[in-house]
């Protein structure tokens, strides 16, 4: 008996862009695991790598808000986008958010555990608004960025109303420079940040089960290319450094010239702002960005339990 279904060979080919067969038989190879049949047609040549960006499953609103020098983003998710439209949920997302820019930590626990500026906790009022709204909320993540000296630039994506919307970026540039023009280089910066998906500021920040993952993918390519030991080794050295280059920020190439590397970009603003400038950190939070494949694991694991 088959361990998929035909939605899954759906979602397998929206995912990749494979055949029908070809997806078929990546899902029958890979026992129905959607995510191993990815991994087995890219290796094959047959996908091409999928942003998270079209991987989101869950509604609701991204928060920013900035105080001085420093900036949080909080994503609270609701079950449908007409509660996210809801004015009472976009009050409770603003106001959480401000609640956790005086946070210690991106604890999100904590968070919900913390002082609501209309009386009670978060998480009170989050009961409240479930309650009364009548549809399923959570408080998922938050991860806030600061600096010495300098600014924190916030930007959001596809807004529905003033700093709320599905996707957030914060942008960090530490330095002594003109303020205006640190904020005009932060907004060119948070553009960039919310089109490309960066998944870590450098390469050495890049999460090391991603890159195994990308590693086991370029040596399966390499192999099936028939060529030397030695000559394979150097194919998936390379593309795992071509990878690494996409993905890191300050190495992608900067969107609005499709030819200059971030750490180049903030390089040559020093001139501009007056003194050096430096991006130390940043943020991109978008809607829903890993929850299919949360509910995956999560899924994963409900089965592995009741099988043992």
């Amino acid at each position: 008996m088959a361990a998929f279904t035909a939605a899954d060979v759906k979602a397998l080919r929206e995912k990749t862009g494979a055949g029908m067969m070809d997806a078929k038989k990546a899902l029958e190879g890979a026992n129905g695991d959607i995510e191993a049949a990815v991994d087995a047609l890219r290796a094959k040549g047959l996908a091409t790598a999928q942003k998270k960006s079209s991987r989101t499953a869950a509604e609701g609103l991204v928060g920013v808000a900035v105080e001085g020098t420093k900036g949080v983003a909080v994503e609270v998710n609701s079950e449908t986008d007409f509660v996210a439209k809801n004015d009472k949920f976009q009050d409770f997302v603003r106001k959480t958010t401000q609640v956790a820019l005086n946070a210690s930590n991106d604890d999100v626990e904590a968070l919900k555990a913390a002082a609501y500026p209309d009386g009670g906790t978060v998480a009170d009022k989050l009961t409240d608004n479930v309650a009364t709204i009548g549809e399923n909320q959570q408080v998922r993540r938050m991860k806030s960025v600061s600096v010495t000296n300098g600014v924190i630039v916030p930007y959001m994506h596809n807004a529905v109303a003033p700093d709320l919307g599905k996707i957030g970026v914060l942008v960090a540039l530490e330095s002594e420079g003109d303020a205006a023009k640190l904020e005009e280089l932060g907004k060119k910066l948070a553009m960039h940040i919310a089109a490309a998906f960066p998944q870590a500021l450098t390469a050495e920040g890049l999460d090391p089960a991603v890159i195994e993952r990308e590693r086991a993918i370029a040596k399966e390519k390499a192999a099936e290319s028939g060529k030397p030991e030695n000559v394979q080794e150097k194919m998936v050295e390379g593309a795992i450094n071509k990878y690494a280059k996409e993905n890191a920020l300050l190495s992608q190439i900067f969107v609005m010239d499709n030819k200059t590397p971030i750490a180049q970009v903030v390089e040559q603003a020093d001139k501009d702002v007056g003194a050096k400038v430096e991006l130390v950190d940043y943020v991109r939070f978008q809607l829903g960005e890993g929850i299919e494949k949360e509910e995956a694991d999560f899924a994963a694991e409900v089965a592995a339990a009741v099988a043992g």
